[in-house]
């Protein structure tokens, strides 16, 4: 229980990719961590933990061990999650002497669940102190913004599937248009600056709905942002639980996963390479040294998989089809939108099976091919041996999403395990 209720209290102050980073880096400082900028020279010390951020979104975080070290162990998970982005002129005026804000979509969300819900914003935003730009974090914590629905009576098609036009139905309604400017004031109260010295915005919207236990037994969690929110922080928990082992343990956190990873930030960039090359040049390790390295390194990318579906099941593999609380669930795919291959497969279930954690597996129905994750995208730039997994979920990309209470757990103990070994 009380391994589930840290995870909600992580999921509940995340609202967006910026607070998750700032808080995973809050609970690495709370374990000691030192902080390292990219821009400054790094004097490695062994038996050291540090952390890197870029971009305010993602990090790397790593310890240096006391003795000589075989390889890299990596596991990967992102820290964005389907949503809508506020727009830098963000006031709409509409009918009815309404005001709304102008939003786009980020990542192929559920859009119909987030009407008629409460919502607000959070992010980040850049002000002028003095002669510097600083970088601030804001969340209007109260519920301040909801996308209205049409009344069933207007439209008798909402019922069948009605497509929604993300310029006209996915707009939230913010007043009564009464106070232009009102936002920008908010944002600018929020982030303690006057709105003068409130340079730009990075906005997104989420929903007020707090991360919950339900079922007959508790046997369910149903928050946002689980996908994958839940992967950090398991990642995270097994990672810092961890004893030193023979290898250089390394946990990455990225952002824009939900939109293709090619930013300075995503998988598809050369944060992770930037990092183990920097790491391996402040352990001494020569050109040669730092290749057999990589070569013998590990990757566990970890963003979750699709449940069968209660009441869809014809949707799933019928023999591959992975349920709630059946355990970790290892991802195969033969055009390898997965990075999982034999190799790997084995490797990861013979450390669950030392864990004593279940594993059970998932293949896409073939003709309803899944996206591509972070170990397939980042293989290309660090070539490791890595493995695709995940906990078991319904609902992926809605904006509440469930999962089996019972994986999460074993999600942290293989972790712990994996950082071992």
């Amino acid at each position: 229980m009380d391994t589930v209720q840290k995870l909600f209290r992580f999921l509940d102050e995340s609202p967006t990719c910026y607070h998750a980073a700032a808080n995973a880096k809050a609970a690495l400082a709370a374990a000691g961590a030192v902080e390292l900028r990219e821009s400054e020279q790094w004097k490695l010390e062994k038996g050291t933990l540090y952390v890197v951020e870029r971009g305010d979104s993602a990090l790397m975080a790593f310890r240096v061990p006391e003795g000589p070290f075989h390889g890299f162990l990596m596991a990967a998970a992102h820290s964005d999650s389907p949503t809508f982005k506020v727009r830098e002129t963000a006031e709409a005026a509409s009918a009815g002497n309404t005001l709304r804000l102008s939003v786009e979509p980020y990542g192929g969300g559920v859009w119909r669940g987030w009407l008629d819900r409460p919502l607000s914003v959070a992010g980040r935003v850049v002000i002028r102190q003095g002669d510097r730009l600083v970088s601030r974090l804001v969340n209007i914590d109260r519920d301040l913004l909801v996308i209205p629905g049409v009344a069933i009576h207007m439209d008798r098609s909402v019922n069948k599937g009605a497509e929604l036009n993300p310029a006209v139905d996915l707009l939230p309604l913010l007043g009564c248009g009464k106070e232009p400017g009102a936002f920008r004031k908010l944002i600018a109260e929020a982030a303690g600056v006057r709105e003068e010295h409130l340079l730009s915005t990075e906005l997104f919207l989420y929903p007020r709905t707090k991360a919950v236990q339900t079922g007959l037994n508790g046997e369910f969690i149903v928050s946002p942002r689980l996908d994958d929110l839940q992967c950090v922080f398991g990642c995270l928990e097994g990672f810092l639980a961890a004893k030193p082992g023979g290898s250089l343990p390394v946990l990455a956190v990225f952002n824009n996963e939900e939109v293709g990873s090619n930013t300075r930030q995503g998988a598809d960039s050369t944060f992770l390479t930037d990092v183990l090359e920097r790491i391996a040049h402040g352990c001494g390790l020569d050109s040669e040294a730092w290749k057999a390295a990589v070569a013998n390194s590990f990757m566990v990318s970890a963003d979750n998989a699709h449940a069968i579906h209660p009441n869809h099941p014809e949707l799933s593999d019928k023999d591959n089809a992975p349920r709630l609380n059946g355990g970790i669930v290892l991802k195969f795919s033969a055009p390898r939108r997965y990075a999982t291959d034999g190799g790997s497969a084995a490797a990861f279930r013979a450390l669950c099976r030392r864990a004593d954690v279940p594993v059970q597996t998932m293949a896409n129905r073939s003709d309803l091919p899944g996206g591509s994750t972070l170990g397939s995208i980042a293989g290309t730039l660090v070539p490791v041996s890595a493995v695709d997994i995940g906990l078991a979920q319904l609902a992926m990309h809605a904006a509440v999403e469930v999962m089996g209470a019972e994986d999460y757990p074993r999600l942290i103990a293989a972790m712990r395990q994996f950082y071992k070994e």
